[in-house]
């Protein structure tokens, strides 16, 4: 599901109409970047978005296996990532 892309002043003005009646997530942005993500938790999941969400991690599984990574390889693989990012 692809994110609706928001400026960040809009997001903070109407912050409780995002909260309250959005069902799709909301990419934040500032001067065109995207800064941060709102996913809202209210919602509940449909049988067939929890079955697609079961498989991702399955495949995820299989491939870190597949690899010989490990959940805590890919985690600190992710940080050191955005940290580059940061500077």
């Amino acid at each position: 599901m692809e994110p609706m892309r928001v400026g960040i002043r809009e997001f903070r003005e109407k912050l409780a109409t995002y909260v309250l009646e959005s069902d799709t997530p909301v990419a934040i942005t500032r001067h065109g970047v995207t800064v941060g993500y709102f996913i809202p938790a209210r919602r509940k999941r449909t049988d067939e978005e929890r079955a697609a969400l079961k498989e991702a991690a399955e495949r995820l599984d299989t491939l870190l296996a597949a690899n010989g990574i490990t959940e805590d390889e890919l985690a600190a693989d992710f940080k050191h990532w955005r940290a580059g990012k940061r500077r």
